[in-house]
């Protein structure tokens, strides 16, 4: 029997995409087949408890390519008899290839997210990214976008494959009932956009709050959902506050996983005109809550940043606005809420999009192809 090593710093308990990603990823494969090398974080005993596979925890929350590291990486590989060994994200961890390789490994596979398309703009971080990729057999990356980016950096180093992240169609689902959302933050039966995200500038809520006005002007009953925490949240309020919008902007802090599909069906149209910035260093990599919105039948609205605009079917599923322009972005939301039967048929051939190309079961063939070579 062939085993995979796994080596990651991305792994729950630790919340957070990567992490979601990877952990998903790994659901895919038979357990029997796997081994996890991760770093420590709190709750990790009580999490890795409850798994089918061995997951050995550095003594560490940050893991890095030391050599202590990476010689507990080569004991693992040739104590499990792993012949391929899998890093949920290439960059630095990587680094570690060529010892494995030495131990016996026959195929080497690390993943990208997005965030690495900043590091081969910046000469040091771009130097790295070639040795890395030069120690691995594929390495993979979630969009067109950020393939873009990799490739000229990259030249012949490696085989690039694209490996998007999987939207879990049974979880996020048309019928998810979001009306005790609606009760709770007391939306009643106005009609709803929703955006589910951490709250950060690359994400464009403060678009959506600044053209608020011309979508009540359109809508005066309407309620703008904002789902999720993050650093940004003060700025909105204060946003909110200032415009007076108290009474028909909502934002909800930080939102347990679980009852997110009921925050994306609490909403009639999904918003989030996301933008790149710093000089294309902060770009978004792909956009999962596009899919995942879509999944749950929603129409979406997505900004242009980065490989956003390919979770979007335009006019079929939603569409792709400026998201320099809170009054574009207005203008296409009060759209949608204009025309609640079309917006509907959008939610639809969404969900049937992400059915037929993002669900995990064709995510998963993609990473048995890509692991089993």
């Amino acid at each position: 029997m062939t085993r995979t090593l796994v080596v990651t710093n991305d792994f729950p308990p630790r919340q957070g995409g990567i992490q979601t990603f990877v952990a998903a990823l790994l659901a895919t494969r038979p357990p029997e087949q796997l081994v996890v090398y991760a770093s420590d974080h709190p709750g990790s005993a009580e999490h890795d408890a409850g798994l089918p596979y061995p997951v050995v925890r550095a003594g560490t929350s940050m893991l890095l390519p030391t050599p202590g590291a990476t010689r507990t990486a080569v004991r693992l590989a040739r104590e499990h008899g792993c012949t391929s060994v899998f890093f949920g994200a290439a960059a630095p961890l990587g680094l570690m290839a060529p010892a494995l390789r030495r131990a016996g490994a026959q195929r080497l596979v690390g993943a990208t997210h997005g965030h690495e398309t900043g590091w081969v703009a910046l000469p040091g971080a771009r130097q790295l990214v070639q040795r890395i990729a030069g120690g691995l057999d594929v390495l993979t990356y979630i969009s067109d976008y950020t393939r873009g980016r990799l490739a000229p950096a990259l030249g012949s180093r490696t085989e690039l494959r694209q490996l998007s992240p999987g939207v879990d169609v049974d979880r996020f689902a048309p019928q998810v009932d979001g009306s005790p959302v609606r009760a709770r933050l007391g939306l009643g039966d106005a009609p709803v956009v929703v955006c589910v995200s951490r709250l950060v500038p690359r994400k464009g809520q403060d678009v959506l709050v600044a053209g608020w006005a011309e979508v009540l002007a359109r809508h005066p009953g309407a309620r703008l959902l904002l789902v999720g925490g993050g650093p940004a949240e003060a700025a909105l309020r204060r946003s909110v506050a200032r415009r007076g919008l108290e009474r028909s902007v909502v934002l909800t802090g930080s939102v347990p996983a679980h009852e997110l599909p009921a925050h994306y069906a609490a909403g009639d149209v999904f918003a989030m005109p996301c933008r790149t910035r710093r000089g294309g260093l902060d770009v978004e990599g792909l956009g999962m809550v596009f899919l995942e919105a879509a999944a749950c039948g929603r129409p979406v609205v997505a900004g242009t940043s980065g490989g956003a605009p390919e979770t979007v079917r335009e006019g079929v599923t939603g569409h792709v606005v400026d998201p320099r322009s809170p009054s574009a972005v207005a203008r296409v939301v009060a759209d949608l809420l204009d025309d609640p039967a079309g917006a509907r048929a959008m939610g639809a051939a969404g969900r049937a999009w992400v059915e037929q190309r993002w669900s995990w079961a064709t995510v998963a063939g993609t990473f048995t192809e890509v692991l089993d070579g």
